[in-house]
């Protein structure tokens, strides 16, 4: 079998700048994700580890440290990342972020949304158990980020379901994480200069604008909470629920 790459990257050329992706069949009929790449080109399963393998058996390397975690003896013990182990989560990390932008470039909203909510659930853990504070800070500095990227995602999936308030609702969530995320760096006052959060900004203003929104339920009944209109507030919440039954 010829290990030449070149009729794989001719017609394909590099742009900077730009996320070049696209979904292809392989040879034993699966779809893979191929990212172009100044050097050549990244390859990634859909499912599991971009990379297919399963660390120690497990789908991801976040299932196996989970496992890890657990006392098998029945004590409240902490358990603190070793070395390798970060090691190992950074590279999970890395893989997941080149499948997630592969896949907001693609516009497949939800396998991208179940990246980040998998990322963001490993953020937590890292956080948790990990070995001194500079690890921490050095995943913690990239949350914005994620949760940016997850509700691109959420949003444009709500979008594609027809809920444009779900969309919006989504944004008001993530403002309101970003704002602690802020807030943790002492950086809340530069929050409404950041890119991130001007993006949201346009995007709820425009999903406003073009579906003739004004309030959703969700935030109707906040403002009835924060009004003391308790029984505007019951009936908005009982019209919420019927909303999500639907869902």
């Amino acid at each position: 079998m010829s290990q030449d790459i070149d009729d794989l990257l001719q017609g394909w050329n590099f742009q900077p700048g730009v996320v070049q992706a696209r979904l292809i069949q392989a040879g034993d009929g699966r779809q893979v994700i191929q990212m172009r790449v100044d050097l050549g080109v990244l390859q990634m399963e859909t499912t599991g580890r971009p990379d297919g393998t399963r660390p120690h058996g497990f789908p991801t390397y976040f299932d196996y440290l989970v496992q890890e975690a657990r006392p098998t003896d029945g004590s409240e013990q902490s358990f603190v990342l070793t070395d390798e182990q970060c090691l190992e989560a950074d590279r999970e990390f890395v893989q997941l972020y080149h499948r997630r932008i592969c896949w907001l470039a693609l516009q497949k909203f939800a396998p991208a949304l179940a990246d980040a909510d998998h990322t963001l659930a490993f953020m937590d853990f890292v956080r948790d158990h990990s070995p001194d504070e500079d690890y921490t800070q050095a995943h913690e500095q990239y949350r914005g980020f994620v949760l940016f990227q997850r509700t691109q995602a959420a949003a444009a999936l709500a979008v594609e379901q027809k809920k444009p308030d779900q969309a919006i609702d989504e944004i008001a969530a993530c403002l309101e994480k970003l704002q602690a995320f802020f807030a943790s760096f002492g950086a809340e006052e530069q929050m409404e200069e950041n890119a991130m959060v001007r993006q949201l900004r346009q995007m709820e203003n425009s999903l406003r604008q073009s579906h003739g929104i004004g309030a959703t339920l969700r935030e109707q009944l906040q403002n009835a909470i924060a009004n003391e209109e308790y029984e505007i507030a019951a009936k908005l919440r009982d019209a919420l629920r019927r909303q999500e039954e639907k869902e």
